[in-house]
C-alpha cells in the first residue's frame, strides 16, 4: 500500500476579478458545487489577505484564492504575477496515515513550511502539513505540496471535501513567516537521492 491515498483537492491562484468567473467554469462547465465563500480571510490584516472559494466534486475538492492587495501585495497576487490566471498553487494529497508519512519524509531531510495545523471541521479532526515550494526561491511564487489526514470510518455524505477560514489562515501566514525570514529554501534536498538510484520498471495497474 502506498503512502499516500488520493488528491484531497487542487488549489488554484486566479487573477484579480476572475474567481467569479473561474467559479462559473468549475460549477457550470465541469459540474461541482460550489460548498464554501470566504471573500477574506484575514480582514483585520492591513498588509494583504486572500478569498477563497471552494468546489466540490464528491471525492476530491477545487480550491480558488484570489489576492487581496491592501499595504502590501498579497502573496495570492505575486504568485498569479509569476504564474499566470488559474495557475495551480498547491495539490493536497490524503494521506493513510500523515504520521507515518512525515516519519517517512524525515528519511530524505524533506522540509515542510511549518507546524501541522489540526482543526475541527464538523465531523471530525483534520490534520494538514503545507510542505515548502518545489523549487528555491521567493514563497509566494513557489508552487507547493500539502498532505493532509482526514477522519476515516464516517459516511461517505460527511466526508465531503470541506476547507475552513482557519485552513486559508494557516498556509497564508506561514508563507507570510517564510518571506519575513527570507527562507527561500525548496522542500526536497535531491542531494539525498543516491547516486545509483535506477528508474524502476513500469508495473501496468492490477499486475
Amino acid at each position: 500500500m502506498g503512502l499516500l491515498k488520493k488528491v484531497d483537492h487542487v488549489t488554484y491562484a486566479v487573477a484579480k476579478g476572475m474567481i467569479e468567473k473561474w467559479t462559473w467554469f468549475h460549477v457550470e462547465v465541469e459540474g461541482g458545487t460550489l460548498i464554501n465563500r470566504i471573500d477574506d480571510v484575514r480582514p483585520d490584516d492591513p498588509d494583504s489577505s486572500m478569498k477563497i472559494w471552494c468546489i466540490d466534486y464528491g471525492d476530491f475538492g477545487v480550491a480558488l484564492v484570489e489576492g487581496i492587495d491592501r499595504n502590501k501585495v498579497s502573496q495570492v497576487t505575486r504568485f498569479v504575477e509569476k504564474h499566470g490566471d488559474h495557475a495551480c498553487q498547491h495539490v493536497a494529497y490524503d494521506c493513510h496515515s500523515l504520521e507515518k508519512f512525515q516519519d517517512h519524509l524525515k528519511k530524505f531531510s524533506a522540509r515542510p513550511r511549518g507546524e501541522t495545523l489540526v482543526r475541527n471541521d464538523g465531523f471530525g479532526i483534520l490534520k494538514q502539513m503545507f510542505a515548502k515550494g518545489y523549487s528555491e526561491g521567493d514563497a509566494a511564487e513557489a508552487s507547493f505540496p500539502e498532505y493532509v489526514e482526514r477522519p476515516r470510518g464516517k459516511a461517505l455524505e460527511e466526508v465531503n471535501i470541506t476547507f475552513s477560514k482557519q485552513a486559508g489562515k494557516g498556509f497564508y501566514q506561514q508563507i507570510e513567516d517564510a518571506r519575513e525570514s527570507g527562507d527561500t529554501e525548496p522542500f526536497i534536498d535531491f542531494s539525498k537521492m543516491p547516486a545509483g538510484w535506477q528508474v524502476p520498471e513500469a508495473k501496468p495497474k492490477g499486475q
